[in-house]
């Protein structure tokens, strides 16, 4: 089982979807980085490696022998007792391995066993299932053993009368063995059940048919089975023989009912909600295997077969699901690694860029500035300074200011930086078309019409902010359920349909400056940064595209990391596509930032 669910487990979790296993606890199952979908219903269970101690302690018995299965059973079980052992002082004289055979009945060749006649360790501990025992048991070496105590777990009932079967031959098999009994287990109302159930109450089972002709020879009246008698109505599962245990609760079958009940507990619960959330209608609508992934993730289980129950949304079950543990709190701090690098990018590009504003400042008087309206590059500048620093109110401890902050400055000032580059792209056009006779454009470059735009694009942008901020603003929330054990304080938006109207209108004015600057990209370079324009709008919208499907894709503190990055990587696209080459000229190429080669270029063409 547990190799099965190791194999499944890593296919389901592509899906996302839960996979409850019933089978003996697998420490490797428990990994909940590599299976988060994987739940077990055994929990870790050391009683028996306890139990082995305080009988070894009690007797004086501190020189043994270890035989364990071959798995990972095996492998947990030895290193727990190992370490037990080293505790109290008792040594190991050996440890062999035992084929791990899963029930199945077949001849081993076990070539220790003749290191056990030659052993001084009188006392011999025992793990494996039936499989192994029986492969031991048979081997005439072994049989013959005499004079060792022999200490093994209980199997079940049914296990060792299989064995006895075969074994009744060997007069001396596991003579002198001490075996530690299983724990008993109860699920509520299930031997009443026994002690009543009857095919008749079920005549739609063929199971309980077939278990009463097997077990008493009878069928139920008006069966097919003519053959056999009628069955009486007080026949019961307990006047069974006492070797057809049918009344104890094996651990698989305890583990089964406990996952059934569990997964009918989610579905419950989510069935409650549809319905207080919405129309009674929404009932009918199916509920996917990521949905149950998300509720069972809550679920703890008492071992001892009382119930199931839900932790708190601020708390998680802890790896055996036996108690609530509180959830961290997590957030993008300032002090987190990647907080840091956030912030110290931000702050970085906010410093280049007054480092930027302060050469254009000092050269505001030169050919290069003023070619393509000065007072429009210092406006881009400036926002690009507010886009930058915008950027930190996502990193830190969300609050109500903040949050409001965050979605509306983000808004507003990428309005004004991607409404002045469609300004700047549009002087270029109406400078060229300037030189052509005609009174009208001269008329609309020299009254700056084209400043105009940057006043209605973020006006219309505040509207919207505006409305968003009325109906249904941001506000401070916590998300329980995208990360099973952290509690995620983030910023709600509110009104994700008003986030995407934003976001939408920006990718409209991003979209149409693109165009307007590829249209013009030909233009003649005296005048022109058309080209720096395209290129800058073709980053600035290639960042806000990949953004949509990385941010949804994302969850916890990440989603607020991927927008930070946006916002800067955005940002700094415009701000090396338009200002370098310029910042360029003016530093390293002075000479060619003059009046006296300017009229030179527009010779040569």
């Amino acid at each position: 089982m547990p190799t099965f669910s190791t194999q499944v487990g890593t296919l389901l979790e592509l899906y996302r979807s839960p996979q409850v296993t019933y089978g003996p606890f697998d420490p490797t199952l428990n990994d909940t980085d590599k299976f988060p979908s994987v739940y077990q219903m055994a929990t870790k269970d050391s009683s028996l490696t306890h139990g082995i101690i305080w009988l070894l302690l009690h007797f004086g018995w501190t020189w043994v022998a270890l035989y364990v299965s071959d798995d990972m059973q095996g492998e947990q079980f030895l290193q727990d007792v190992k370490a037990k052992m080293t505790e109290k002082d008792i040594c190991v004289d050996f440890t062999e391995k035992l084929p791990a055979t899963k029930g199945v009945f077949m001849l081993y060749d076990f070539t220790f066993v003749k290191r056990i006649r030659v052993s001084s360790a009188n006392v011999h501990i025992i793990y494996g299932d039936e499989g192994s025992v029986w492969s031991l048991g048979t081997k005439e070496e072994f049989y013959l053993i005499l004079g060792k105590v022999w200490i093994m777990r209980n199997l079940h009932s049914s296990e060792w009368k299989a064995i006895m079967t075969v074994m009744a031959h060997l007069p001396y098999f596991f003579h002198g063995s001490l075996l530690f009994s299983n724990q008993k287990r109860k699920i509520p109302g299930f031997k009443q059940f026994l002690k009543t159930v009857n095919p008749s109450q079920y005549p739609e089972d063929f199971y309980f048919s077939k278990l009463w002709v097997y077990f008493f020879n009878c069928s139920l009246t008006g069966s097919l089975c003519g053959k056999l008698g009628d069955c009486p109505q007080k026949f019961f599962l307990e006047f069974l023989p006492s070797y057809l245990d049918m009344m104890t609760i094996s651990d698989s079958s305890f583990f089964i009912y406990h996952a059934v009940h569990g997964v009918v507990q989610v579905l419950y619960k989510m069935l409650l909600q549809k319905i207080e959330m919405g129309s009674p209608g929404d009932a009918d609508q199916p509920i996917l295997p990521w949905q149950v992934n998300i509720l069972y993730q809550h679920l703890i289980i008492f071992g001892d077969a009382k119930q199931c129950i839900q932790c708190p949304a601020q708390e998680y079950p802890n790896s055996e699901r036996t108690h609530c543990l509180p959830k961290a709190v997590m957030f993008l701090a300032f002090e987190d690694a990647l907080g840091t690098a956030m912030g110290c990018m931000a702050l970085c590009f906010f410093v280049l860029t007054a480092v930027v504003l302060g050469v254009f400042v000092k050269h505001r008087d030169t050919p290069i500035v003023k070619a393509n309206n000065q007072d429009l590059s210092f406006i881009l500048l400036i926002t690009l300074l507010l886009c930058f620093l915008c950027s930190l109110l996502f990193i830190g401890h969300p609050n109500t200011v903040t949050c409001v902050l965050q979605q509306v400055t983000f808004g507003l000032v990428f309005t004004v930086a991607v409404s002045t580059v469609l300004a700047k792209t549009i002087t270029v056009i109406l400078a060229f078309k300037v030189m052509k006779p005609g009174r009208t454009m001269k008329r609309l470059l020299l009254s700056g019409a084209s400043n105009s735009v940057i006043l209605i694009c973020s006006l219309i942008q505040m509207i919207i902010c505006g409305i968003w901020l009325r109906t249904a603003p941001p506000f401070v929330d916590i998300d329980s359920h995208s990360e099973p054990r952290n509690l995620l304080i983030v910023c709600n938006k509110g009104s994700v349909t008003a986030f995407y109207c934003v976001l939408g209108y920006l990718g409209f004015l991003a979209l149409g400056s693109f165009t307007v600057a590829f249209l013009a990209r030909n233009l003649p370079d005296t005048f022109n940064e058309a080209k720096f324009l395209t290129f800058s709008m073709l980053v600035f919208c290639s960042v806000w595209v990949t953004f949509v499907p990385v941010y949804h894709s994302t969850k916890g503190k990440f989603m607020v990391a991927v927008e930070v990055f946006s916002i800067l990587a955005s940002s700094a696209g415009l701000l090396g596509c338009i200002f370098v080459p310029k910042c360029y000229i003016i530093l390293i190429r002075p000479y060619e930032n003059s009046w006296k080669a300017l009229k030179n270029r527009r010779g040569s063409k």
